[in-house]
């Protein structure tokens, strides 16, 4: 079954909650401390790497692997990746990010992953990727979901995503509108919102938003359980 954190923004407000269920997660599954880390995209100068261990570090927690998606690695490289405990998906720019993950070859093995029960944690960007599209992703280039046409991503959950959504008026306004477009629904997050999906159940944190058919409320963890793959 799938083991999927989503985070807006992972040191905003309830991050820490989140956090908490984070290392139940790993205890209950794992039982291991390793997080594997592909960024969005290159960072020479260790700009976001650093802070992330730093981060992951308070809670007892590794980043012993970081796989940069602009550079080939060997067989036993990818290996060490996938036998980390956790893998962790940083934010960026989600375009960018998908393109590297299929020039890459990753795309698909990534999605094995998971789907075998590997715990993928996304935050902001890589909580994107972890949806069936990106689409959501062009308010943020202030272009429409509408129109994005080749944002076809990992696909392990049955509804779009969107953080940020405190970040700018207009948004929620732009997503009612694209869900009367899309035949997904959207779970839209402020950056102390997020979601756990583990054991064929889903548990928000904060108070995200379900939008759906022009529609837009609560979001209720059983509705969105009750979509989740088998």
């Amino acid at each position: 079954m799938l083991n999927l954190v989503l985070y807006s923004d992972q040191t905003a407000g309830e991050g820490l909650e989140i956090d908490a269920r984070l290392l139940r997660l790993l205890k209950e599954k794992r039982g291991g401390n390793r997080i594997g880390y592909i960024p969005s995209g290159p960072d020479p100068e260790r700009y976001f790497l650093d802070p992330l261990i730093a981060y992951y570090a308070r809670t007892g927690l590794a980043v012993p692997v970081c796989y940069d998606l602009d550079v080939a690695h060997d067989p036993a490289e990818t290996a060490a990746l996938f036998a980390c405990d956790a893998i962790h998906l940083s934010g960026g720019h989600t375009g960018e990010f998908l393109a590297r993950l299929r020039r890459s070859g990753m795309l698909g093995p990534l999605s094995d992953w998971a789907r075998k029960g590997g715990i993928l944690i996304g935050v902001s960007a890589g909580s994107i990727l972890m949806t069936p599209d990106i689409a959501t992703d062009a308010l943020f280039l202030d272009a429409r979901p509408e129109d994005v046409t080749d944002g076809a991503a990992l696909d392990l959950l049955p509804f779009e995503y969107f953080p940020h959504l405190d970040g700018a008026a207009s948004y929620h306004a732009d997503l009612v509108r694209y869900s009367r477009h899309t035949p997904r629904p959207i779970l839209a997050c402020t950056d102390s919102d997020g979601l756990v999906v583990s054991d064929g159940r889903s548990e928000c944190f904060g108070e995200p938003l379900w939008i759906t058919g022009g529609v837009s409320g609560k979001a209720d963890a059983a509705v969105i359980t009750a979509l989740l793959p088998p």
